[in-house]
């Protein structure tokens, strides 16, 4: 019988059986050989997911429809969410080959898996981008990627040492409405920028706990590893949106990235970021006045995070004002500038409207075969978090913040210095 007749041939094996001279058999099945509009499996990038739920099924459909991806395994802490990610891919694949695993170190151990989607509360995306980072997975992380500063620190310098690709799910930077705003500020042709603004949700912060519910059995519900390194808490099925249902964990400061700033801010502080620096600086004064924190980078350009007051362009939408003209922007695709002849510069495009992962998915897919940096890579994402963390953390202790962006500390102020970390349980911690 040949060698790979009836089997499938990972990526790495198929390179692997290259590179130690092993001869081809003579008779090759047509998928293993990229016929038939199949790809090959030398050239087929293996995936996983973990913790793939509401954004994480979305994403996930787009990489799904990817000619050059299969989806090999998932990960999830709850049964129903690891047996309804199943039921897509083997549905998408005509088998019932799609394993899936309660503990995601399991699925780390796997040789064939080359790359992960993280989709999973964000207490978790920092962690487990490590993990897969030091397995030698390549990542495409949901955000915000980091809850606190130490970990945008953390993260960047794992992507670094390890050398894996890795992309954050801050999908408007592929998106061609935007990039075609952030192409104009850049430019020079709306004079010199003095102010960018970055739509931003109405901030809150909460500290209880929901009411103590029974606890399920940990292969229906593994509380423990939901909780991961956050702080213990009782068990509440709101908290992980059980059957349908929204899960409720956004806004409690020990399980996000605190006062919802991020939410929105790291899409659209990240977009002000390219727009205005090189992305390996933040801004180094910050200060909230009611829901609207200002700060301000050190060349004098303003950085204005607000809720309120935007054109109606949809959703996230960002702002960039120079000298001679503006431009705005958001998730419908429109854009308003001024002058208005500059409207003309932009090229029809049908990837338009900030939802849609399609051309942020492909791009990290592109970077995993050609080990180029991806268009949100982890310095990029570092210090867009930084900003969004300073922001916060001004709007909660209520006062002005100074901030060194290359000692990534405050100044003067030991309580924010604090709160630039948490606390993190056994045995999830970084040390």
């Amino acid at each position: 019988m040949p060698i790979f007749q009836n089997q499938t041939c990972s990526r790495r094996s198929f390179l692997a059986l290259t590179a130690a001279g092993i001869a081809a058999p003579m008779f090759i099945p047509a998928t293993s050989l990229g016929l038939n509009g199949v790809v090959a499996p030398s050239n087929r990038i293996n995936l996983a997911g973990i913790g793939i739920r509401n954004r994480g099924t979305y994403v996930l459909d787009f990489m799904l429809q990817q000619p050059d991806v299969q989806f090999r395994a998932v990960c999830d802490v709850q049964a129903d969410r690891r047996a309804a990610v199943k039921k897509i891919a083997d549905e998408k694949y005509g088998n019932t080959d799609c394993a899936t695993y309660r503990d995601f170190r399991e699925l780390l151990q796997r040789e064939d898996i080359d790359a992960v989607l993280i989709a999973t509360g964000d207490r978790w995306h920092t962690l487990a981008s490590v993990l897969a980072a030091e397995a030698g997975k390549d990542v495409y992380s949901e955000k915000p990627c980091c809850i606190t500063m130490e970990q945008c620190r953390i993260l960047d310098e794992a992507i670094k040492r390890t050398g894996i690709v890795f992309q954050a799910g801050t999908q408007r930077r592929s998106v061609d409405n935007f990039r075609f705003a952030i192409e104009l500020a850049r430019s020079g042709k709306l004079g010199k920028i003095h102010t960018v603004h970055a739509s931003i949700y109405h901030l809150n912060v909460r500290y209880d706990w929901l009411p103590a519910e029974p606890l399920p059995n940990k292969d229906v519900i593994d509380w423990e590893l939901w909780l991961g390194p956050a702080p213990w808490r009782p068990f509440n099925l709101k908290y992980v949106g059980g059957g349908n249902a929204y899960a409720q964990w956004r806004g409690h400061y020990d399980l996000d990235s605190g006062a919802r700033l991020h939410d929105w801010g790291a899409h659209t502080v990240d977009l002000c970021q390219w727009a205005v620096t090189d992305d390996n600086t933040a801004p180094v004064e910050y200060e909230a006045d009611g829901g609207t924190v200002y700060a301000n980078y050190a060349n004098g350009i303003k950085l204005v995070m607000r809720p309120e007051g935007w054109m109606g362009l949809g959703d996230c939408p960002v702002r960039f004002e120079g000298e001679e003209g503006w431009v705005e922007t958001g998730d419908s695709g429109r854009v308003a500038v001024y002058p208005e002849s500059l409207k003309a510069e932009m090229r029809p495009s049908t990837n338009i409207g900030g939802i849609s992962p399609a051309a942020h998915v492909r791009n990290f897919f592109n970077c995993v075969k050609t080990r180029s940096l991806p268009a949100c890579g982890s310095t990029s994402t570092r210090y867009s978090h930084l900003a969004c963390h300073a922001a916060a953390l001004s709007w909660m202790l209520k006062r002005k913040l100074r901030f060194d962006p290359v000692k990534e500390e405050f100044i003067g102020d030991e309580e924010a210095n604090r709160m630039r970390s948490r606390a993190s349980r056994e045995p999830w911690n970084f040390n």
